[in-house]
């Protein structure tokens, strides 16, 4: 008998092996219209349900990956270490994200993964995805708008990292944060937990960690912020976003052709 998305959502309390499957079909009709056929057969996906520990490597440059990562819950980040050892964080990912689509097609991976916070990820075989984008175009496309958002979001960090100063850059990622924690149904924009330490915000924003807690502490001063250990409070949305030089057109949340 043929599945459905709702057919799951309806269900009492679904299964730890079910919630990969939907969130998964959840994330791909969100970006493009799929038939009902598309949607049975995501949901008999293969995929290996893995939990990480705060700073366990889920892949490592240079590894051979024969699989695509999703995050379930948590935050998992993508870095690159240089030569004299010092970390760039290139991307933040939390529920519902897609964390290395590119090894659907790429055989090595240039880059590291590491679990941020206690994480579950789902890892889907790279063949299968692959199978199914060509069987069914609609996935097909969903995939590559996914990758085509990434794509936009790492646009707009280089731009953040590259012409911003400490205060907009600070303010902008806070900002990136809130709004894509809110679009993944995980809480508000004006309260949220930062999941990062100062060092590790500081090797996202090229910044170092005494520079990112004055630049914090000085929202905090001009009213834009509160903290609480590691809980945000945005006391003034509008401004913050100002501060930020913040728009969310480069998410796309809700574009759908």
């Amino acid at each position: 008998m043929r599945r459905t998305l709702a057919d799951i959502e309806l269900a009492p309390g679904p299964s730890r092996a079910e919630v990969p499957l939907t969130l998964l079909v959840k994330r791909l009709a969100s970006r493009f219209a799929l038939p009902p056929e598309a949607t049975d057969t995501l949901l008999d996906l293969p995929f290996v349900l893995r939990d990480y520990q705060p700073g366990q490597v889920i892949v490592r440059e240079g590894d051979r990956v024969r699989y695509c990562t999703f995050v379930l819950t948590g935050f998992v980040t993508r870095y690159k270490l240089v030569g004299d050892g010092g970390r760039q964080i290139v991307a933040i990912h939390l529920s519902g994200d897609f964390v290395d689509l590119q090894h659907i097609l790429l055989d090595r991976a240039d880059h590291s993964i590491h679990a941020l916070t206690l994480a579950t990820v789902a890892q889907f075989p790279a063949d299968a995805l692959i199978r199914l984008a060509y069987q069914f175009p609609e996935i097909g496309k969903a995939l590559w708008l996914e990758s085509l958002v990434e794509a936009a979001t790492f646009r707009e960090w280089i731009a953040n990292v590259g012409r911003r100063d400490a205060r907009a850059r600070t303010a902008h990622l806070l900002c990136e944060l809130a709004t894509r924690r809110q679009a993944a149904g995980l809480g508000a924009v004006d309260t949220f937990e930062l999941p990062m330490t100062q060092e590790q915000l500081g090797d996202a924003l090229g910044l170092t960690s005494v520079h990112i807690n004055r630049t914090l502490r000085g929202l905090e001063s001009e009213g834009l912020i509160r903290r609480s250990k590691r809980a945000v409070v945005v006391a003034d949305w509008p401004a913050l976003q100002r501060a930020g030089d913040f728009n969310p057109n480069y998410l796309h949340l809700g574009d759908k052709p």
